[in-house]
């Protein structure tokens, strides 16, 4: 999941006052086309559905008969450019950024304007919906957090380790969709995934195709973007003897019946497939191998879907932990879309990170391996998931563990907070009743939040170990704790950062305390020495920033928007 903020700011019109005079709103005069209205509807779904949905608020709000309302051509003047929109003073613009928090949207100039028409041509077919909310709560807070985060003296420099092949159709940004570079255990060589169905190996600081998805699946997709694709992989931790490797990846709806589903009468917006592999050849290097399905989950929407998965790299052999396989699996939208019934339920997988035995077969389904170990193995719940390790989750989009046996994931969050939590098994981390501390609800605006009641410690959820809200930054991209001998003066930290905007964070390990909030500082960038930012680097607003780490523990930085890795090689303070 990731949050894509293409028409972020932008169609917030419906939900502002303005304090100017009234004026004529410009509404369609045009007949509209049919095949222009279906192209959008495909661009809408890939750029805009990750904050809006047509007939139910968001991240925004709704955007039904949106065009009624509102200016064509202002709405398409501030996708094109928002921010030199706002710089000229524009009171609608100005209004709109500081009502989202000053939510930067970035510039969509590259858009044709062909792209562009179309999705204003199908905002322009639906109607008008009056407000949906079942409850009214009132105002929330309007400043979550009001400490800002802390600009440090710490001083990272990087070197440019790979360039990635373009993925994108015609050089569109993103040029690639590269979000976790990890390594093969034992022999350490470094594995990058693009979401649109690659899976390279580096030979030196050179990418080299070792699967292709669209050639592996025959129904496999990357469409509509956001977090649909080739979303994770993970080697086996004793790989070079028994060949197995695992992957997560989205398939077409209804392309065979789901392991995990609900009631029919819920859209299935893709499904998500984790996958067994097993390599006739580990040490050769070229891939050649079969795979075997071992787990498929229906979503409600294209985002929030199974990001992750992972083993425990600092389990041995004969540790409890060691060769069990953990999943980050998101609430697939289910929240947002009106269905928060589905998640943060023992008996629905959905928005939980799990965690199974792939040698095993006492699974449901007979395809894996439920832990004896796992927190609800002995439930009295005859109908509560065993896979279940914790819940509570949006998006889990990153899970690792400390040099002292932590676990840790970030947690992307709706419309204010953005989190890291210490993860035990059992434990439940709030969503979709809590964003962070705070109380959201399901039934009223979930763009709100609130203050935790008087008796929430009846309700027995985990809060994060360290926070931030949308003041700051927009997206949380989860990083990991600097665990390498290249550069000493990062030891101790969790470097992390904002997966939009490319701000750089970063705490100490040390203060990770489960019931305590950690301190988070902003860090400084310099490439080979000299000063710089990711968003100058990237040549785009959007940055999509991700963080990878080697077997070493030496720590990468990727900006998937234009395809580089850089490896972190020195700091000062």
């Amino acid at each position: 999941m990731k949050k894509n903020i293409f028409l972020f700011i932008l169609i917030q019109i419906s939900l502002v006052s303005y304090a100017r005079k009234k004026e004529k709103v410009a509404v369609f005069s045009k007949p509209l086309d049919s095949l222009s209205i279906a192209k959008g509807q495909i661009l809408f779904t890939q750029n805009c559905t990750s904050c809006h949905q047509i007939k139910t608020d968001g991240i925004g709000p709704k955007l039904s008969g949106i065009t009624s309302i509102t200016s064509p051509a202002w709405v398409k003047k501030f996708v094109k450019n928002s921010q030199d929109v706002i710089a000229a003073g524009d009171e609608r613009g100005t209004l709109l950024f500081l009502k989202y928090k000053k939510a930067i949207m970035p510039s969509y100039s590259h858009l044709p304007e062909a792209e562009l028409d179309a999705i204003i041509d199908y905002l322009a077919t639906t109607k008008p919906i009056k407000n949906n909310l079942k409850k009214d709560y009132g105002e929330g807070i309007k400043n979550p957090i009001p400490e800002p985060i802390e600009v440090s003296n710490l001083v990272v420099d990087v070197k440019q380790f790979s360039q990635f092949p373009i993925s994108s159709e015609g050089g569109k940004y993103p040029f690639t969709r590269i979000t976790k570079l990890a390594p093969q255990p034992i022999t350490g060589q470094i594995f990058v995934n693009d979401l649109r169905g690659k899976l390279y190996k580096m030979e030196g600081n050179n990418p080299v195709v070792y699967m292709d998805f669209a050639q592996l699946m025959p129904n496999f997709i990357h469409q509509p973007g956001l977090a649909s694709g080739l979303g994770s992989f993970a080697f086996h931790p004793d790989f070079l003897n028994n060949g197995l490797l695992y992957t997560t990846h989205s398939e077409k709806t209804s392309s065979a019946k789901a392991d995990f589903a609900y009631s029919d009468s819920i859209k299935v917006a893709l499904q998500w497939v984790l996958t067994e592999w097993k390599i006739e050849n580990p040490a050769l290097g070229v891939f050649s191998g079969k795979p075997r399905e071992m787990m498929r989950v229906n979503v409600v929407s294209v985002i929030h879907g199974v990001q992750e998965i992972v083993f425990n790299p600092i389990a041995k052999k004969g540790d409890t932990d060691y060769g069990l396989l953990y999943i980050g699996i998101g609430d697939g939208g289910a929240a947002e879309n009106g269905y928060s019934f589905l998640t943060n339920k023992e008996e629905r997988i959905w928005g939980k990170i799990l965690r199974i035995d792939p040698a095993g077969r006492n699974s449901k389904n007979g395809k894996y391996g439920i832990p004896a170990t796992n927190p609800y193995v002995k439930s009295t719940n005859k109908k509560a998931l065993k896979e279940i390790f914790a819940s509570g989750f949006r998006n889990p989009h990153r899970i690792m563990w400390t040099s002292k046996g932590d676990m840790l994931t970030v947690n992307i969050g709706h419309a204010n907070i953005e989190s890291l939590y210490k993860i035990e098994a059992g434990r439940n981390y709030g969503w979709p009743t809590r964003e962070g501390k705070f109380v959201i609800h399901t039934d009223g605006d979930m763009n709100q939040v609130y203050p935790l009641p008087a008796n929430d410690k009846t309700y027995n959820i985990t809060y994060p170990v360290a926070t931030f809200d949308h003041d700051e930054a927009k997206a949380i991209t989860g990083g990991y704790e600097y665990t390498g001998n290249l550069v000493p003066g990062l030891k101790g930290k969790y470097l992390f950062g904002d997966i939009p905007t490319g701000r750089l964070f970063y705490l100490d390990v040390a203060n990770l305390k489960q019931g305590q909030t950690a301190k988070i500082k902003e860090w400084k960038l310099t490439l080979n020495g000299k000063s710089e930012t990711l968003r100058n680097l990237c040549g785009n607003d959007r940055i999509d920033l991700h963080f990878g780490i080697d077997a070493q523990g030496e720590m990468y930085i990727m900006t998937k928007a234009d395809g580089k890795v850089y490896q972190i090689i020195g700091a000062k303070e």
